[in-house]
């Protein structure tokens, strides 16, 4: 069939769309460039055996030590399947941006119908004329979106690094502070034992033994809840290090022996606008949103009166199979009579204008989060230093004077017992005090990348 030199040009078009393709790294090294900026961690996407296989003896060195926090947060980053089901996002939109720079596939039509050796046979080859002429625009919204896709990508590894920070922390401290309740309940079953056999020798009341045996109960269910809330909090660090959990055959997760020690002092406010204007992960993925939404809103005006527009090439037989074939062209176009586009073009300026107020209020809530996460972190380390520097020496100071009044027999053995109890007790206040530190030291620094939420 003769092709007009339209027709030839659309289909040249045509193939020129068909060659968009995959890049090489799916959009994965913008992801890993911007988590080495702002974690200074490592990312992977490993799509083959062999890379998993890498990805594997690095997560085994890893754990073959105690964990440090930045130990733990980097093979969960590594190692964590939720967040590489994340990085499939990616591979999700670029299909997407490819086929925005394809063309639909052209589009045949047969009409045929005889009778008495008449025939009346119409074929038509033609494709759509207006997704070539939107095809920079619906290409240029995809980039928009792969681009949205990467920096939200980038928010699921940030917030993955922070729930594991918090985790290790509260891991850590979980098992610090069930090493002191087990001190805490051999020192009340002493007193409860010997309380028993001064009150078998005649020596003691059955009230001041009662009260011993209690305490002694006491210590014992709190050692039980502290001992659910240690494996609970490393169940759930094991979780988000993406590990099986402990196994016959397999070593058991070792941690850090204890908590960071307090910094020499607080950092200082960060600059809030800075933070806002150039940091914030959410606030830049709602600034390319709304610049989606009005490349979005210029498309639906663009197509406000045509919305359809198909050109192609025809030939005609109406006669006997004698009669040639009449060729010509066919051209599908819809009449704006009933539907002038104004009703979706007002539907795009309400969402854009939708999002550009969403924007405006984010913005203000951004900057509050992060004076509000910097007041937490400093009130934490403020509680926690004067728990350090104030308490600590006092209940020391307090322990070493009852133990010199017991020598001196001014005391008995029961004041003695109760006080090294309040001294392990103020311990205890010290560990919850720096891990409620490093937990907002964590939750202050995820506010100023726009993860704040606990």
């Amino acid at each position: 069939m003769r092709q007009t030199p339209l027709l030839l040009m659309m289909l040249a078009a045509l193939g020129l769309g068909g060659c968009a393709g995959f890049s090489r790294d799916g959009g994965f090294d913008a992801v890993a460039d911007a988590t080495r900026a702002h974690l200074g961690k490592e990312v992977k996407w490993p799509r083959s055996a062999h890379a998993q296989a890498e990805v594997d003896a690095q997560v085994a060195g890893l754990l073959a030590h105690p964990l440090s926090v930045e130990d733990a947060v980097q093979i969960a980053l590594l190692n964590n399947p939720m967040l590489q089901a994340a990085f499939q996002e990616l591979g999700i939109s670029e299909a997407e941006l490819v086929q925005a720079g394809r063309l639909p596939n052209p589009r045949f039509d047969l009409r045929h119908a005889s009778a008495a050796g008449q025939y009346d046979i119409e074929e038509t080859l033609s494709f759509n004329v207006l997704a070539l002429l939107t095809m920079p625009y619906a290409r240029d919204i995809e980039k928009r979106r792969f681009a949205q896709t990467q920096n939200s990508v980038v928010q699921r590894v940030a917030q993955l690094a922070k729930d594991t920070r918090e985790a290790f922390y509260a891991a850590l401290a979980a098992r610090e502070s069930l090493q002191y309740l087990q001190q805490i309940r051999a020192a009340a079953e002493t007193g409860a034992q010997l309380a028993q056999r001064m009150v078998s020798a005649g020596n003691w009341n059955r009230l001041d033994q009662a009260r011993e045996q209690n305490f002694y109960a006491d210590a014992a269910q709190n050692l039980t809840r502290a001992g659910l809330a240690e494996e609970s909090a490393r169940e759930r660090l094991t979780g988000l290090l993406g590990l099986p959990g402990q196994q016959t055959g397999r070593p058991a997760l070792q941690l850090a022996e204890s908590l960071p020690q307090l910094p020499a002092g607080p950092d200082s406010l960060p600059d809030v606008e800075r933070a806002v204007l150039q940091q914030r992960l959410d606030l830049q993925l709602m600034r390319m949103h709304i610049d989606e939404l009005g490349k979005s809103l210029g498309l639906t005006k663009s197509t406000r009166f045509v919305n359809v527009l198909d050109v192609g090439a025809a030939r005609v037989r109406q006669g006997s199979r004698e009669e040639p074939y009449e060729r010509g062209y066919t051209v599908t176009l819809e009449v704006p009579i009933f539907d002038s586009g104004a009703a979706r073009v007002k539907k795009s300026e309400a969402i854009y204008a939708q999002a550009v107020d969403r924007f405006t209020q984010a913005a203000i809530e951004a900057r509050s989060q992060i004076r509000l996460a910097y007041a937490n972190y400093r009130a934490a380390f403020d509680l926690a230093q004067r728990q350090r520097d104030e308490v600590l020496p006092l209940r020391r100071a307090v322990a070493q004077q009852n133990l010199l009044l017991y020598n001196a027999s001014l005391i008995s053995i029961f004041e003695l017992l109760s006080d090294a109890r309040e001294q392990v007790t103020s311990v205890d206040g010290y560990i919850q005090s720096v891990r409620d530190f490093w937990i907002a030291k964590s939750r202050l620094d995820a506010a100023l990348l726009g993860n704040s939420a606990s």
